[in-house]
């Protein structure tokens, strides 16, 4: 992600910061590039062990165009899938935690590299997030393949490479 695509997404997530001007002042001069921003105002954060999520994202590669955005931790351990407000309370799932309301998220810069937590699917800016009901059954499709042995498909890079 290059430009005003790069300008907007960081406008979409800095507007839930107590303050939005102060956070990206700081943002923009943090020499790690990332953040530390509120979930449960605009998105909750489903985190799923990097077992489940890499496939998972694979799935959803598959039927979308383009997910809602998509965070990789240090060593791509978990992977953290954007989706409206009010899902993490209501979630359920074995070995899925949820970051809503009451809990902050570390937020790389959108199109800077970072050394750890990075996007797989940067944010648009337009607010679009991953569907709940379809990053269900993205779930348990890669848990099915999982489950027969297979690894699925190799991710090819369309989103990191787009949106970086």
């Amino acid at each position: 992600m290059t430009g005003s695509g790069s300008k907007s997404a960081v406008e979409w997530l800095v507007s839930v910061a107590p303050d939005p001007e102060a956070c990206r002042w700081e943002w923009e001069r943090n020499p790690h590039g990332v953040a530390l921003l509120p979930a449960g105002r605009l998105w909750d954060v489903l985190i799923l062990p990097g077992e489940l999520g890499r496939p998972t994202l694979e799935v959803l590669d598959r039927c979308l165009d383009r997910p809602g955005p998509v965070l990789a931790d240090f060593g791509d351990a978990r992977l953290g899938f954007f989706v409206p407000a009010g899902t993490a309370a209501r979630w359920i799932g074995t070995g899925v935690r949820g970051a809503g309301r009451g809990t902050w998220i570390v937020v790389p810069y959108p199109g800077r590299a970072t050394g750890g937590v990075r996007w797989l699917v940067a944010p648009d800016g337009e607010g679009t997030l991953c569907d709940p009901a379809l990053l269900e059954l993205a779930m348990h499709e890669a848990a099915a393949q999982l489950a027969q042995g297979g690894k699925g498909h190799e991710r090819d890079g369309r989103h990191t490479e787009r949106d970086r």
